[in-house]
């Protein structure tokens, strides 16, 4: 298929997409538009973006054409050799994984925006951009005449999305023979000796764990934002990262994020663009893609992304277990471990896995297969002397599935785990990857084998400690958030999006801690606004405590073996 991708007036927003296609005298044609994008597994419904798609021959004559589903049409082609789709597409969304276009860029993903046709969908297409000739594209296909992108089929097409912009700022670094492109579009003040050097330390830790790398060459493009953001998409040859605020890019926990992203989306260059369930392989674009192996597609992948930015020395301590502090937060935090496995998460994200939902129902494939991710590399480091580790069954999948072209099974993953831990591995897999359960015990276990301990620090916040409920303060008004499951909060009436309006008597204005804090000794009624009513809640404490946070601290006193452990997972000396 060849593609024609131009704005006649950025300022509207809108693409203006011709798709031409060859016809071998078949009377019907039918086209599809993706309806989700590989790495956020929900759908997406981008034909609702799709105005005025019109069909012609070569003549310029029109043809019929019919909508059969949402995301589908039927074109009554009549034998026409030449047929060519037009439609607008409006471009008005700018993160990791839209479509995009102003006056300084036309930003792309194909698979939001470019038509098919399911019977030439392994055919070579091109995409021809209507762009000014001072202008550069970001992008891993292949370039003709600096304006036009070749795909060997519709898949790579979908999978390598594009910035075209006068204003693109770039820089490389190589390892082990692999080029890696940076691009950067928006406002930056860029620090290019510490980007490259820390890019390379965890790229060659990468490299080092799987031996080989899936393409020669591979693109990180990022999109920086004047406002905070945070959003990474993997691709086969490339990932597109959005991140903000541009002027804290290079500071503190910005640029911590920029660091923890870039790593996780690079691993995804192995972990699920090559190594892939068997129910991925191919992507089906017209539908759901079921799988229950998100705890390793984004699990895994979440652990190594800080894993490795620490064992390459790119992160030290103080930076590494905040980030895994901030995982086991959300895991103690909502009763949801007790009431959804991981495995099910997985096939629930196509549900609701990216909004907050209903309070306590869903577990994440990100922080508890994190989780569980760290758990495996410490059982197998533990049945092995540290002669095997998680590492051992990444490598193995890459090497037995994704370079033969395969897809594996859960029941692929967990042999490999015992093969490589020579131990069985049923206790964990039945009881915390398929059952709902907290992870306490298991965490414990796995931490001490590096010589830490697992503590819970009291909130400091009397509402949380105490009472079971945390707040928002925004506009002057202070707003329930969150709720603990079976804390005073909750059994006596108070919901989420609750507005505290007093405590006591005492108005609030956005000092609610303050108050509950100075009625430490008394009793606490607060008068709140809920569902159009006024309410009035009494707070009693018990023998409980809520929302003690997580955090690991290493032992004062640790073994010889312990130290053993920490020293060849770390990589670092104890």
């Amino acid at each position: 298929m060849i593609y024609k991708i131009s704005s006649a007036n950025p300022s509207s927003r809108y693409l203006q997409v011709e798709a031409t296609i060859e016809n071998s005298e078949r009377k019907n044609i039918e086209i599809q538009l993706p309806a989700w994008r590989p790495g956020r597994y929900e759908l997406g419904n981008f034909s609702k973006n799709v105005r005025n798609l019109r069909v012609y021959d070569s003549t310029l004559k029109e043809l019929k054409v019919a909508k059969n589903t949402k995301d589908c049409w039927s074109i009554a082609s009549e034998g026409k050799a030449l047929v060519t789709v037009r439609y607008d597409y409006f471009a008005n969304e700018l993160n990791a994984g839209s479509t995009f276009v102003d006056d300084s860029q036309i930003y792309v993903n194909p698979v939001n925006c470019l038509i098919y046709n399911p019977a030439k969908i392994n055919e070579e297409c091109s995409i021809e951009l209507d762009i000014p000739s001072d202008w550069e594209i970001a992008c891993a296909l292949k370039t003709q005449n600096k304006n036009i992108l070749v795909a060997p089929n519709y898949d790579r097409l979908a999978d390598s999305p594009f910035i075209a912009s006068k204003t693109l700022k770039k820089n490389k670094f190589e390892i082990a023979g692999v080029e890696f492109n940076l691009w950067f579009q928006g406002p930056t003040n860029l620090d290019w000796p510490k980007i490259i050097a820390d890019f390379s330390l965890f790229t060659a830790a990468q490299m080092e764990l799987f031996g080989s790398f899936p393409s020669s060459a591979y693109h990180f493009i990022f999109q920086i934002l004047p406002h905070r953001f945070y959003h990474g998409v993997e691709h086969t040859e490339s990932t597109v990262i959005a991140l903000g605020p541009a002027y804290m890019l290079m500071e503190g926990d910005t640029y911590n994020d920029f660091l923890g992203v870039s790593c996780h989306e690079l691993f995804h260059a192995w972990n699920i663009k090559a190594i892939r369930p068997a129910e991925m392989l191919p992507y089906d674009f017209t539908k759901e893609n079921y799988s229950r192996l998100g705890f390793v597609t984004e699990g895994v992948t979440t652990y190594y992304g800080d894993y490795l930015l620490f064992r390459s020395s790119v992160w030290g301590e103080e930076d590494f277990w905040p980030a895994f502090n901030e995982r086991m937060d959300h895991h103690f935090e909502s009763h949801a471990r007790y009431f959804q496995p991981v495995s099910e998460a997985s096939f629930d994200s196509w549900l609701d896995g990216y909004v907050i939902g209903a309070p306590h129902r869903k577990t994440s494939i990100y922080h508890e297969g994190c989780l569980l991710a760290f758990v495996t590399d410490m059982f197998i480091r533990k049945n092995t002397e540290n002669k095997k580790s998680l590492d051992s069954v990444m490598k193995r999948l890459w090497m037995e599935f994704a370079l033969k072209g395969n897809g594996y099974t859960e029941a692929d993953y967990k042999r490999i785990i015992e093969e490589e831990a020579g131990a069985d591995f049923s206790y964990y897999w039945d009881n915390y990857f398929y059952k709902a359960n907290s992870y306490e015990t298991i965490l414990v276990e796995a931490l001490s084998i590096i010589g830490c301990d697992l503590i819970f620090v009291p909130s400091n916040r009397p509402h949380e400690h105490y009472y079971g409920f945390k707040v928002v303060e925004s506009m002057g008004l202070t707003k329930v958030s969150e709720i603990y499951y079976g804390s005073p909060a909750e059994k006596n009436g108070l919901a989420v999006g609750d507005e505290i309006i007093a405590v006591n008597e005492m108005q609030v204005k956005v000092n609610m801690a303050e108050w509950i804090n100075y009625f430490a000794e008394q009793a606490i009624e607060i008068i709140v606004a809920s569902g159009g009513k006024i309410k009035t809640i009494q707070l009693i404490k018990n023998s409980s405590t809520y929302f003690a946070n997580p955090r690991v601290l290493r032992k004062e006193n640790s073994s010889n073996l312990e130290i053993a452990a920490w020293e060849s997972w770390s990589g670092k000396s104890y």
